[in-house]
């Protein structure tokens, strides 16, 4: 089968016949139909992660965000079937930890990283396996195309898991959302259907057009103005504020917008400027009861109320979907990410 793999950091990845994997008793092999092209795929590629001992190794087969069809199934396997479609979390559990057993498999205390680690080879392939699959892989509704699942990714996955589980979120509440890439939009689209007012910064203007289109009651150009202050001026202050981008400029301005007791959200990972550190104004977020939340991916579990929700029409992943290419065309759409030259959420589609 072909698939993209890393061969070396920030050079093209290779498109390669490699062997089709093989099912492990745990788990099953789909046939890959799409799989989302996410910014964590390009900091995998530029071999970001060390500092955390988190650097994916050379040889990867990359791609975490997939859906497809089950064509082999191992024996151990009860509740999945082939021929059932199905999406696969990245942030796979075992289902066996304190974590899984209380809802937060994304957080398996032996969890696997699809994509990312040497264990679970990724998704930029033909085929791919699902490892633990009774627990991890999500069994699709017949409206939701592969695509629209794609889309969903870690992205939509990871902003819904932060609003609607992680942060003390209520209809009426303003949230900032800074940086309109992927994961960004992904919050604007999710903070409206939760019923919260969306406040929508970036640099650029398309990308804030898109996220009016997506539910922002107000957009700031960044360019402009001293974002904190602009957005107590403009609202108060946001009552959750998200970090969609992972910089140093706008996570400190994630946490500047904030009245007291605030909620601070850090969606975006961090690059080789900051290393994975970022300094907080502590004593002043100890006074204001300023709430630092991370959020990563969503349980398997969850999904089924985020499928329901787009069922019922409330939220559309398929809206973010801008470009679907092909499989070849991965490694250019890598290298456009270097200068924020992609839009919403890109998708392989594979047939």
């Amino acid at each position: 089968m072909k698939a993209a793999v890393l061969r070396e950091y920030g050079e093209p990845l290779e498109i390669e016949a490699v062997p089709r994997p093989d099912p492990e008793d745990h788990g099953v092999v789909i046939e890959t139909e799409a799989c989302g092209i996410c910014r964590s795929d390009w900091h995998a590629w530029q071999g970001h992660g060390e500092w955390a001992d988190d650097q994916v190794p050379l040889g990867q087969i990359l791609g975490h965000e997939p859906a497809g069809t089950v064509v082999e199934v191992g024996e151990g396997v009860t509740d999945i079937a082939e021929g059932d479609r199905i999406a696969v979390p990245f942030n796979l559990g075992r289902g066996h930890c304190e974590y899984c057993r209380n809802g937060h498999g994304n957080v398996c205390a032996n969890g696997i990283a699809l994509g990312f680690e040497e264990a679970a080879p990724g998704a930029f392939a033909e085929e791919v396996h699902v490892p633990y699959a009774d627990y991890n892989a999500v069994g699709l509704p017949d409206a939701v195309s592969p695509v629209e699942m794609a889309g969903l990714g870690c992205r939509f996955v990871t902003a819904y898991h932060a609003l609607a589980h992680r942060a003390d979120l209520t209809p009426g509440d303003w949230v900032a959302v800074h940086g309109c890439g992927g994961v960004g939009l992904s919050a604007v689209h999710v903070a409206d259907a939760l019923g919260a007012n969306v406040l929508a910064v970036d640099l650029d203007e398309d990308k804030l057009d898109t996220a009016r289109e997506l539910g922002a009651d107000e957009t700031l150009r960044a360019d402009d103005v001293d974002v904190p202050t602009a957005i107590h001026a403009r609202i108060g202050g946001a009552h959750v504020s998200v970090d969609a981008l992972g910089i140093a400029e706008t996570c400190r301005n994630s946490i500047d917008c904030l009245p007291p007791r605030g909620q601070h959200v850090q969606l975006g990972l961090t690059t080789d400027d900051e290393r994975g550190e970022i300094p907080f104004p502590t004593d002043a977020m100890t006074m204001r009861e300023i709430t630092f939340l991370g959020s990563r991916g969503m349980p398997p579990t969850r999904y089924p109320e985020l499928l329901r929700m787009m069922e019922r029409g409330s939220i559309s992943p398929g809206k973010l979907v801008t470009k679907t290419v092909s499989l070849a065309d991965v490694p250019d759409r890598l290298a456009a990410m270097n200068d924020f030259g992609t839009s919403g959420i890109e998708v392989v589609k594979f047939s």
